[in-house]
């Protein structure tokens, strides 16, 4: 009997400044609202940081997972059977494969403020997506995951 390989489950959340960034978008809120009296401005504030910290949440939502032979990135859904072998992505290569080794028709799940990622080769010859990108802080556990899943 083979272990079993063990799962892969991520969240990119956003970093804490964020979230102090997302109430200083409340504060601001209050203080444009401040003339109009202090109940305007208690809801620009209690409004403005609920907005904000919202939007922070949602895009910090993006999870990773693999499972059930397929691999979870965001909205999509790749079966396993699709994909080649995974390459870790240090900082540096990372950038490079973000910026100007980047190809247009590739899928993409990035997130700014996670350096390191995996890039796996899409090899599916009816889809025309070369490859896909996915930021992840665990490069080499999301790469062992793919490979163990396709192996099991």
């Amino acid at each position: 009997m083979q272990p079993s390989v063990p799962p892969f489950d991520e969240r990119l959340t956003a970093p804490r400044s964020w979230w102090f960034i997302a109430f200083g978008v409340g504060v601001a809120c209050a203080l444009m609202l401040l003339p109009l009296g202090t109940l305007p401005m208690l809801a620009g504030l209690v409004g403005g940081t609920a907005a904000a910290g919202l939007v922070v949440s949602g895009y910090g939502s993006a999870r990773i997972r693999v499972v059930a032979g397929s691999l979870v990135a965001g909205e999509a859904r790749i079966p396993l059977s699709a994909l080649g072998e995974p390459e870790v992505l240090d900082a540096e290569e990372a950038r490079a494969w973000r910026t100007h080794k980047a190809d247009a028709r590739a899928f993409m799940l990035l997130r700014g403020y996670v350096e390191t990622a995996v890039r796996v080769e899409v090899t599916d010859p009816e889809d025309p997506t070369p490859y896909v990108y996915l930021s992840t802080r665990d490069p080499r556990g999301l790469a062992a995951a793919l490979s163990g899943a396709r192996t099991a």
